[in-house]
């Protein structure tokens, strides 16, 4: 997905699929990472984009067509639901909203016993990609993007 000779948190946008993201090195092993994103009301502790402030309504630990409730603050608060749409244990997780774009992260173990991990925003398949590329959305979230691997990064190193 991402071109493998890119640099740690380089967004790199991939042209023609509407997605972009980055991955970081973590020195923590690829289950610790996937019981943190498993974990709902874990999330706030490594979102980078300021607007995660707590779970409201979720199961201890995701699975695939789970849906959990967030507590959100954009400018004024609110909440959203989300649904798990792809689940492979210990490597990979993913969730939408109603707006139907899509947070994805993979996990990677690498030799030395540390984790790449990638997120990638995916808006190809939301109501109105073209809205989102004009109000530069994907830009905002590429930045959130990096700022959540460094937090990512900072809790294990």
């Amino acid at each position: 997905m991402l071109v493998s000779d890119a640099k740690e948190l380089e967004l790199r946008q991939l042209d023609g699929v509407r997605s972009i993201g980055a991955w970081v090195m973590v020195t923590a092993p690829r289950s610790d990472l996937f019981e943190l994103l498993a974990d709902p009301s874990k999330h706030a502790l490594f979102d980078g984009s300021g607007t995660v402030k707590g779970s409201l309504q979720a199961p201890k630990r995701l699975y695939l067509n789970a849906t959990f409730s967030m507590n959100m603050r954009l400018l004024v608060p609110y909440r959203i639901t989300n649904q798990v749409v792809e689940f492979v244990e210990g490597y990979s997780i993913a969730w939408r909203h109603m707006g139907r774009h899509v947070w994805r992260y993979l996990l990677e173990d690498v030799e030395d016993g540390s984790t790449k991990v990638t997120e990638i925003f995916y808006w190809g398949e939301a109501r109105s990609p073209l809205l989102y590329e004009s109000l530069k959305i994907p830009k905002r979230n590429g930045e959130s993007i990096v700022a959540t691997l460094k937090r990512m990064r900072d809790l294990y190193n």
